[in-house]
């Protein structure tokens, strides 16, 4: 027996490693494919949504904007049409939580370097305060690759919509006057078809490795 064994050794080593591949790839056939979520303006905390669009339960999409970037460039939504992306909203003055927004945003956009077709865009809410030329100077300081984030200025009152009617982020309605403000850590994960798949504390740095895995699912969704 034990003769029989050692001739047929290498045959039972190679069927023992088979055996183990063979039942690894069924498990993996068997282990669910990750799927985010569609966010609808129903399934966010209705303080984060205008009252119009509260009970929306489907179909919801980021609505068309037409916006000035750092480099003076007029960005549209067409601009991110057929891009996963991730938005945020901040200000270049802010004392408090945009500076860490932007360097955590800085460090996805390093975690995205093999990625170029992934987007980044920041609306300010400051808009009177931060033009084309203080962005620009902004975009050099913190180290933005403006080929992939843009920093969005322009009509206050279209970003404040934009914030709670599309990207469902701000408790505040706004009336876009001068002494408005509204203020989020929210960051903002958008697939190719403008729909919300994502929302993200913008202070914690685990978060952009959350995003950054996220967006290798919407990948492999698109």
């Amino acid at each position: 027996m034990w003769t029989f064994f050692r001739r047929y050794k290498r045959f039972f080593w190679v069927l023992g490693i088979l055996s183990i591949v063979i039942v690894s790839m069924f498990f993996q056939a068997l282990k669910p494919t990750p799927v985010l979520p569609i966010y609808q303006p129903a399934m966010v905390d209705p303080v984060l949504v205008d009252e119009s669009i509260q009970y929306v339960k489907k179909y919801h999409r980021i609505n068309d904007f037409s916006l000035t970037n750092q480099n003076k460039e007029t960005i549209t939504h067409f601009d991110y049409d057929d891009h996963i992306y991730v938005a945020d909203f901040f200000f270049t003055t802010c004392p408090s939580i945009c500076p860490i927004m932007t360097e955590n945003m800085v460090y996805l956009q390093s975690l995205l370097n093999n990625h170029p077709e992934i987007k980044l865009l920041s609306f300010s809410v400051t808009p009177e305060i931060d033009t084309p030329e203080v962005l620009k100077t902004y975009a050099h300081q913190k180290g933005i690759d403006d080929k992939r984030w843009n920093l969005l200025t322009g009509e206050k009152k279209e970003i404040y919509n934009l914030a709670r009617r599309s990207y469902l982020v701000v408790r505040d309605d706004g009336n876009g006057d001068e002494h408005d403000m509204i203020h989020t850590e929210n960051f903002v994960l958008i697939d190719t078809k403008r729909r919300i798949r994502g929302f993200y504390d913008g202070t914690d740095i685990n978060s952009m490795k959350k995003i950054f895995n996220d967006i290798k699912i919407l990948l492999k969704e698109s």
